[in-house]
Order: C-alpha cells, then sequence, then structure tokens
C-alpha cells in the first residue's frame, strides 16, 4: 500500500484530502448543482440515499412521506436523484404510462437469483408485458373462481378457530389467524396445497414471523443491489439452496416438483395453468419462470391481504354504526355460501355498503407503503402541473400520499368514511383508488385478493362480533414493504343463529 501511495506521489494524509474533497465535490453537486436542487425535501436526502433507508428501517417512511407533502406540496426530493409525488395527474401520467420503465430497485426480487428475471422484477415494460404473458391468465377472475370452494373449505378452518376462541373468552391475535388463513388459502389456489398453519393453529418454523425482517431487508436491498447479489442471490446460494425464504419456498417447490411427477393429476389451481403454458410454449416459457411465480405469489400474498383484513376489522368496530350497517345489509340480502360457511363472492359483491368498507379500510391503511418508482427517460422529461422533471429523475409515486391527499379526498380525507363511496364525486374518486398498484405493473394478485376480502368480509359481519381487549388503544405497525399491523387483541363473540 506504501508503494501505491508513492506511484501516486502522495502520503497518506495527502491521499485522505483528497478522497475527502471528492466526496465533499460530488455532494455539493448533488445538493446545488442537480436538475432538481430546487425541489425541496429533507436537506440529507439531497446528498445521500441513507435518509430514505433511515425512515423505512423506523417503519414510517409512509406516514414522513405524508408529513412532507403536506409542508412542501406535490414535489418531494426524497433522494439525490428521486422526486416523490402527489400530484392529482402522477397516476395517469407516471403510474399509467406503458413507457416509464420502472426502477432499478425492483430488480431485487429476481428468483431463485438475480440471473433471472420475472415480470415484478423486469424493469422494461416490454420484457415485463412478455414475461406476464404465460403467467397472467391463472390470476384471471373467471380462473380463480374454480378454486372458490376450495377457499371456502380453508376458510372453515379460520372460522373454527374464532368459534373456539368465542367459547373459551380468550382473546385472540387477529394479524397471526387473519395471516395464517390468507397464506393457507394462497397455497390452495396455487398448487392445491395448504401451508398448513391453520391445522396447526401457529407459525410453523416462524416463518410468517422471519417474513417482517426480510421484508425489511428486500424493502432496503434494492438500492444496493450489488450487495445482495454478492451475498444471497447468486447462482452458488441457487446451487447450494439455502435461500432464507423457509417452509413457505420449500412447500411451493415441494408441490411443483409433485406436480411434475405427476402430470396426468387434474388441478384447476394456477400451477395446472402455468404448467399447461410451458407445455404449449414450446420453449417460449422455462421452469425457473414458474418458480419465480410461485415465489411472488407466496411472499406477496398473505400479509397484503391480511392487512386489509386487519383494516377492515379494526376501522368497522371503531366506527359507530359500520358493523351494524353492514351486518343490516348482509341480512337483507340473504347470502348463500359457497365451500362450507363462508359467503359467496358473488353475494359479496353484490353488498354495496360492504364493498364501500372494504375500500375506504383499503385507501385509509393500504397494504403497500414503498413508493412506485419508475424513471424519467433520459432524453426525455415529464411534465406534471406548472413543473418539468428533467430525464433521469426517478418519480414515485406512493400510495398513502395519494389516498391521504386532502386536495383529492377532502378535509376528511385521513378519517374512516365508506360514505364518501356514495357521493356524486364517487366516480372521480376511483380514479385515484390504487391500493393494488395501477397500469403494466399493478399487483397480479389484485382478483384474488378481491375474492378473499368479499368472502371473509362478508362472512365476519355476517356471523361474528369483535370488540378490542383495550378499546383506547391503538394498534401498532410497521411500514416496511408491506404495512404490518400487531398488538390489538380482541374478544370474538359468534352470532346465535336466527
Amino acid at each position: 500500500m506504501t508503494g501505491l501511495f508513492a506511484l501516486l506521489g502522495l502520503s497518506l494524509p495527502q491521499l485522505a484530502g483528497l478522497i475527502s474533497i471528492l466526496i465533499f465535490t460530488l455532494l455539493i453537486r448533488r445538493r446545488y448543482f442537480s436538475p432538481i436542487s430546487d425541489i425541496p425535501g429533507p436537506l440529507a436526502a439531497s446528498f445521500t440515499r441513507v435518509w430514505h433507508i433511515l425512515r423505512i428501517l423506523k417503519g414510517d417512511q409512509n406516514l414522513e412521506l405524508i408529513r412532507l407533502h403536506d409542508k412542501h406540496g406535490h414535489f418531494v426530493r426524497i433522494a439525490p436523484t428521486e422526486v416523490s409525488l402527489s400530484h392529482p395527474d402522477a397516476i395517469k401520467k407516471v403510474l399509467a404510462s406503458p413507457y416509464l420503465h420502472k426502477a432499478p430497485w425492483y430488480k431485487v426480487i429476481a428468483f431463485p437469483d438475480g440471473r433471472f428475471q420475472n415480470p415484478m422484477s423486469a424493469t422494461d415494460p416490454a420484457v415485463k408485458n412478455e414475461l406476464s404473458r404465460h403467467l397472467a391468465p391463472a390470476y384471471i377472475l373467471t380462473n380463480l373462481l374454480y378454486s372458490e370452494e376450495a377457499i371456502g373449505n380453508t376458510l372453515d378452518l379460520l372460522f373454527d378457530w374464532l368459534d373456539k376462541f368465542s367459547a373459551s373468552k380468550q382473546p385472540i391475535h387477529l394479524d397471526k389467524f387473519f395471516t395464517f388463513a390468507t397464506s393457507d388459502i394462497i397455497g390452495e389456489v396455487i398448487f392445491s396445497k395448504q401451508f398448513g398453519f391453520l391445522r396447526e393453529g401457529k407459525d410453523i418454523n416462524n416463518t410468517i414471523a422471519n417474513t417482517h425482517p426480510q421484508a425489511a431487508y428486500v424493502s432496503i436491498a434494492g438500492f444496493f443491489r450489488w450487495f445482495h447479489v454478492l451475498f444471497l442471490s447468486n447462482r452458488l446460494i441457487t446451487w447450494l439452496g439455502v435461500t432464507p425464504w423457509g417452509h413457505l419456498i420449500d412447500t411451493a417447490m415441494s408441490a411443483i416438483k409433485e406436480r411434475q411427477e405427476n402430470p396426468n393429476v387434474e388441478k384447476f389451481d394456477a400451477l395446472a395453468h402455468w404448467l399447461h403454458m410451458l407445455e404449449k410454449s414450446k420453449g417460449r416459457m422455462e421452469m425457473h419462470e414458474i418458480h419465480s411465480a410461485a415465489f411472488n405469489a407466496v411472499a406477496a400474498g398473505n400479509e397484503t391481504v391480511a392487512t386489509g383484513l386487519q383494516a377492515f376489522v379494526y376501522y368497522m368496530i371503531r366506527h359507530p354504526t359500520a358493523w351494524a350497517r353492514c351486518r343490516s345489509e348482509v341480512d337483507a340480502a340473504k347470502v348463500e355460501a359457497v365451500g362450507g360457511r363462508a359467503v359467496s363472492f358473488a353475494d359479496a359483491q353484490r353488498l354495496p355498503f360492504l364493498q364501500a368498507c372494504i375500500k375506504e379500510a383499503l385507501r385509509v391503511f393500504g397494504p403497500a407503503s414503498m413508493g412506485l418508482p419508475r424513471v424519467v427517460p433520459k432524453n426525455g422529461s415529464l411534465v406534471l402541473g406548472d413543473r418539468t422533471i428533467p430525464g433521469g429523475t426517478t418519480v414515485s409515486v406512493n400510495a398513502w400520499v395519494i389516498h391521504h391527499s386532502k386536495e383529492i379526498w377532502g378535509e376528511d380525507a385521513r378519517e374512516f368514511n365508506p360514505d364518501r363511496w356514495f357521493t356524486p364525486d364517487a366516480a372521480r374518486l376511483e380514479k385515484y383508488f390504487v391500493p393494488w398498484g395501477f397500469g403494466y405493473a399493478s399487483c397480479p394478485g389484485q382478483n384474488l385478493a378481491k375474492i378473499e376480502l368479499g368472502k371473509i368480509c362478508a362472512t365476519l359481519v355476517k356471523d361474528y362480533e369483535f370488540v378490542q381487549v383495550d378499546k383506547a388503544k391503538e394498534w401498532k405497525w410497521k411500514a416496511y414493504f408491506t404495512v404490518v399491523p400487531e398488538d390489538w387483541p380482541c374478544y370474538v363473540t359468534r352470532r346465535e343463529a336466527s
């Protein structure tokens, strides 16, 4: 090392001084000479991504972004080259654009390692759409409804647990049991194989508990993909089979292997669709695409819906009349069940107040807390209102920011008010309701989420009462990749049959 310094003609203090000058020059350039230097935001964010990362680790980036937009307006700089947007046109011009690439952050979602793209990790819209072409049919509503009876039978296990807690008069932690249910439904719909959480009534191998630090890791690792590829997402880790996803992925991969070994077994699940498309593709589709689709389904589909279910119950029981109004609607409709006790999806869809309450819960407390970043083309620009955002800038739209905008939703934007969906303004508001994202990168599993939410929420209202153990206590939650509530135990009471 001393020889290197000598070769450069520098002493160690001189080299340290040179590096300091270079770093200082870079920071000054980012802060004062960037094409977005006039966009307001935290001072630290103009220098480094660290400010954003610290908010993610703290678990409150969604609330902090709302606060910053309240203070600064439509445009907030949250990193040296990233601007968060709250302008009403952002959904149409950013998320709905078929041309803007997703930011490189998404590449962290590659599975089983960084060599393989999937619809979530692909940043080029054309590549994403091509990869989705073979996988998307499994998520069409009519295809998912072939699994409705199996979903209902799985939900009977959830309702059995609610009945047990009702009989014992012991408090139930809905965050756990809702996540058990949504995880097992994913297993049933995708592989015709539950993960076993509801049967066991526990978090097998701490699988769900481990998803929380994993979610925090993924949220941050997307900004340092080199680190992720070097230590976790590489062919050696894939070859060794030591990926840290545990029980969920092990069960998913074993289900895929079993089906490949018994290809003549007739199933109407997503895996059957994917294997059929693989056979039809004649080499245009590869097996790793099915593995990636399975990974994305189990990684993204359980806690998002569980959060929606928690939000529904939490806000409904804190509203003075919502639960009673919803129950009156369910009773008057004389709903029927499909697959055990769960209300049919078709009947749940024709309950307008129930659907308004589900939507309002997702609006006030959406499951996705990360922004949805897109990149303005280097040789182009993006015009929003009276501002032109230069090429090369990352622009992100955060669903929490949009859903809590008083400019869009009115002065009661931060209140749970299902009646807003029956006002003359409801059609306009629909354009700003984006709990599943929007455009080419919207959530592929949103139809399954709507089936689960409709069936479960309608049945809960019809058959149960919930009361928080401590009515004055607000729940706790952290916002990493998704928002995960906890610590609001409830007493549940089974409604007497009429």
